[in-house]
C-alpha cells in the first residue's frame, strides 16, 4: 500500500451534529420537567444533542420503554402514584426488558421514603440524588458521566458482537459465506472502536460480478458487504451506492492505493499481491480519529484482502475441480448421445438432498460425484451403447459391468468426492427391494447418494429421447416412479420426488438437449 494519506481542506463550518441521545424524564411534576430541560437545553456531548422524553408516572415510563430501544439514560423519580413507583420501573428496565444498557439515575424529593443505601444494594441503578442537591452543574455533571457510560457499554457491546461474528466465521473460513460474515465481524469491531460509524462498505473487483473469473482483471468495484446504508447492496456496483465527492474520492484511493480521510468519511485501499482490488469505505466518521484509530485502519487495509486473496484461490480450486468433472461427464454424455442429462440429474440430485435434510456440505460432494455415476460407460463397446435394437443377453451383461468398472476406477482415491462417486458408479443400480446389482443391496444399506442419483438418472432417462426409445410424457413417467415405489425406489424419496415434480419439471424445461 502507498504511505500516502489525503486530508481535506481545513474549512471553518460549525461542527455537524450526529444523532441524538434520548434521554427520558420520568416525574410527576411538571416543574421538574421544565427545569431539566432548562438546564440542559444548550448540552451537547459527543457532537450529539439531547432528546428529551417525558411522562409522568411509571405506567408511562414503562410505555415509553417498549416504545423506545435506545433510551440512554432516564430521570427516574421515586415517589409518584405510588411511594415505590420508581423503584417498580427500575426493576421493570432491569429484569423484565432486560435491558442493562440505559443509565439509570434516581431522582427523589423525599430521600426518607427510600433511603439511598437500601436503594444501591437492591436495585442496579446508577446514581442516587436528591432533588435539591442537583444544581444545574450537578446535573450537567451526572449526564455527562451517564452517558460516557452507555456510550462505552455500546462500544463494548458492538465489539463483542463483532468478534462473535469473527470466531463463528473462523471455523470454516475457507467458505466464501462464512468468509461474509468474517469480513462483517471485523467492520462491526472496527466501527465501534472508532466510534460507531453509521455506514460501511467493503467493495472489491474480484466478486460480485456477472462472472468473477473475468473480474480479476477489471477496474470494476462491487459491493461485497456492508452495513447501515450499505446493508443488503451486496452486487451494486460503486458508482450505484456511492456518488459525488465522495465517489471521486472512492476512485482516488483505489487508483493511488492510499487512504483518504475526510470530515464525515474515509477511504482505505486494500492491499493485495494479484491483480484484484478493494476498497473499504466508512462514513459518519468521529469529528476527529486519532493516531491510534488511523493505525487501526491502515492495518485492517492491508490484512483484510490478502485473507481474501487466499479464499478466492480455494474457490477457484475448487470450481476448476467442479468444470473438470463436468466436462468428463459430458464426455460420456457426448459417447451416449445424451445431451445435458448430468447437468439435469445434478440439479435433481441436490433438489432431492436438500429435500431429505442432508447438510450443505453433503449436497455438495453429491453435486459433483454425480457426473462420474456412468464412467463405466467409456468401456462398453459403441455399437452396444448406441444400438437401437433389443439387447442380447449378453450384451446386456457387458452393459452390467460398466458399475464395477467404475468402481474399480475410482476406489482407490483418499478424497471424500472421489470416494463418494465411486460409490454411485458401483451402486446407483441397486433396488430398494434388493433386485437390483452388482450386488443386490437393499433398503438402507444403498447409500443415500446413491438411492438419490438412482431415482434422478431414472426419470430424467424416460422424459428424454435415446437411440432405443422416445420422450415419455411428464405424467407417464411419473406414473413409472410411483409403481416402483418400495420396490425400485426409495419410498421417502419418491414421496419428496412427487412433492417437488414441478421443480423437477422446471429444471428439465430450463437445461434441455442440444
Amino acid at each position: 500500500m502507498s504511505d500516502e494519506i489525503f486530508f481535506a481542506e481545513d474549512d471553518f463550518e460549525e461542527v455537524k451534529l450526529h444523532g441524538s441521545w434520548k434521554v427520558l424524564i420520568v416525574d410527576d411534576e411538571p416543574e421538574i420537567h421544565a427545569v431539566t430541560k432548562l438546564a440542559l437545553g444548550d448540552f451537547v456531548f459527543q457532537d450529539k444533542k439531547i432528546e428529551f422524553i417525558s411522562v409522568f408516572s411509571g405506567a408511562e415510563a414503562k410505555k415509553a420503554f417498549m416504545e423506545h430501544d435506545d433510551i440512554s439514560m432516564v430521570l427516574l423519580d421515586v415517589v409518584m402514584e405510588t411511594d415505590d413507583a420508581g423503584l417498580i420501573v427500575a426493576d421493570f428496565i432491569r429484569n423484565e426488558l432486560n435491558n442493562h444498557f440505559t443509565r439509570i439515575i434516581l431522582r427523589t424529593g423525599q430521600p426518607g421514603q427510600a433511603p439511598e443505601r437500601d436503594v444501591i444494594v437492591n436495585y442496579d441503578i446508577n446514581d442516587y440524588k436528591s432533588k435539591t442537591e442537583l444544581t444545574a452543574q450537578k446535573l450537567f455533571s451526572v449526564v455527562i458521566s451517564a452517558l460516557r457510560s452507555y456510550h462505552d457499554i455500546n462500544v463494548i457491546e458492538e465489539s463483542r458482537k463483532g468478534l462473535e461474528k469473527v470466531i463463528t466465521a473462523s471455523a470454516d473460513i475457507f467458505s466464501l459465506q462464512s468468509f461474509e460474515s468474517f469480513i462483517e465481524g471485523i467492520m462491526q469491531q472496527l466501527s465501534s472502536l472508532l466510534g460507531g460509524t453509521k455506514d460501511v462498505a467493503y467493495l472489491t473487483s474480484a466478486v460480485m460480478g456477472p462472472n468473477p473469473i473475468d473480474q480479476y482483471n477489471s477496474r470494476e468495484l462491487f459491493v461485497f458487504t456492508g452495513k447501515g446504508e450499505y446493508e443488503n447492496k451486496e452486487g451494486l456496483r460503486l458508482e450505484q451506492v456511492i456518488s459525488g465527492p465522495r465517489l471521486k474520492s472512492c476512485l482516488l484511493a483505489y487508483t493511488n492505493k492510499s487512504l483518504i480521510y475526510e470530515e464525515e468519511y474515509m477511504v482505505a485501499y486494500c492491499d493485495s499481491k494479484s491483480k484484484r482490488g478493494s476498497i473499504l469505505y466508512l462514513s459518519g466518521l468521529p469529528s476527529k480519529l486519532s493516531a491510534n484509530d488511523k493505525k487501526l485502519i491502515e492495518l485492517f487495509s492491508h490484512n483484510v484482502q490478502i485473507a481474501f486473496d487466499n479464499i478466492l484461490l480455494n474457490k477457484e480450486l475448487q470450481d476448476t475441480q467442479q468444470e473438470v468433472i463436468e466436462r468428463l461427464g459430458q464426455a460420456l454424455e457426448s459417447q451416449s448421445e445424451q445431451g445435458r442429462h448430468i447437468l439435469r440429474i445434478v440439479k435433481i440430485s441436490q433438489l432431492l438432498a436438500r429435500e431429505v435434510g442432508l447438510s450443505k456440505e453433503e449436497t455438495e460432494t453429491l453435486g459433483l460425484a454425480v457426473p462420474l455415476h456412468d464412467i463405466g460407460k467409456i468401456k462398453i463397446p459403441e455399437h452396444i451403447l448406441l444400438k437401437d435394437d433389443k439387447l442380447t443377453p449378453d450384451e446386456i451383461e457387458v452393459i452390467r459391468e460398466h458399475v464395477d468398472f467404475g468402481y474399480n476406477l475410482l476406489k482407490g482415491s483418499n478424497r471424500p468426492l472421489i470416494k463418494a462417486a465411486a460409490l454411485i458408479a458401483r451402486d446407483h443400480h441397486e433396488f430398494w427391494d434388493g433386485n437390483g446389482y452388482p450386488r443386490g443391496k437393499s433398503g438402507d444399506s444403498i447409500h443415500i447418494f446413491c438411492r438419490i442419483t438412482s431415482l434422478a438418472d431414472a426419470y430424467d432417462v424416460m422424459r428424454h429421447k435415446h437411440s432405443y426409445k422416445d420422450a415419455w410424457s411428464p405424467e407417464k413417467s411419473l406414473s413409472i416412479i410411483l409403481e416402483q415405489k418400495g420396490k425400485q425406489f426409495d419410498p421417502v424419496l419418491v414421496s419428496l420426488f412427487e412433492k417437488n415434480i414441478d421443480t423437477i419439471e422446471d429444471i428439465i424445461t430450463l437445461y434441455p438437449d442440444h
